[in-house]
């Protein structure tokens, strides 16, 4: 039986690809305010700006590719049981070649119905030439099309299938998060005690004891693994 390898990422594994993160200093939270783009209030105030923002981030997101960090976590399926674990809400793993990915926090390529977020009748699948959601469209029930985005301040539905992953984990390796985001960053407590745990990151993260960290980018960080592992 294959060892279970589970991948927490966050915003940091998509960097080197051209996404953004939301919070360093050019993120896009400085360029539009979390308050009106990624809350129930936002999306209650003002829907077409909300419709608006995701469907420029489809564009960018529609335009970039997985970078080697991506395909070396998908590299792993050829000798262990993998789960990816993500906060990240592209679908650049999955393009890369990962075969379980579990999104924390929805996914940008899908659109749900405002009344019933998790209702898989009215959960739609976009494609790279219908990215794009007019303010307005409804769903099959009758609410608006919103975007399949866990806001602010909303449940978290994947976080209990993430902490069964961790508590499997033989392995546990965590990509370009800062660990401060809840409940994701509490996924960490979920590993059994023994099982080894590798942080990349190229800044420095406070993980607690027992971590092994490798101060480097997705990429450079998942190479340097992977002669441990493969």
């Amino acid at each position: 039986m294959k060892k279970k390898i589970v991948v927490l990422t966050g915003a940091g594994m998509s960097v080197e690809s051209g996404l953004k993160t939301f919070r360093d200093a050019d993120g896009l939270w400085e360029e539009y305010p979390v308050q009106q783009v990624a809350t129930h209030e936002g999306w209650e105030a003002d829907p077409t700006l909300v419709t608006n923002f995701y469907n420029m981030l489809r564009k960018k997101c529609w335009g970039v590719k997985p970078n080697e960090g991506h395909r070396l976590v998908a590299k792993l399926e050829e000798k262990y049981d993998v789960t990816v674990v993500t906060q990240n809400v592209d679908n650049l793993h999955e393009e890369a070649g990962s075969t379980h990915v579990v999104h924390l926090h929805g996914e940008l390529m899908k659109v749900c119905s405002s009344r019933d977020v998790d209702d898989p009748r009215y959960i739609r699948q976009l494609t790279a030439d219908n990215c794009e959601i007019a303010p307005g469209t409804k769903a099959g029930d009758g609410s608006l099309l919103r975007p399949y985005i866990v806001f602010f301040g909303e449940a978290v539905p994947n976080i209990s299938i993430a902490a069964e992953e961790a508590q499997q984990a033989d392995i546990f390796i965590i990509i370009g998060t800062s660990l401060n985001v809840y409940p994701a960053a509490g996924l960490v407590h979920y590993v059994r005690p023994g099982v080894p745990v590798y942080l990349i990151d190229p800044k420095p993260v406070n993980a607690g004891g027992g971590v092994k960290q490798i101060m480097k980018g997705a990429s450079e960080g998942m190479r340097e693994l992977c002669k441990e592992l493969l």
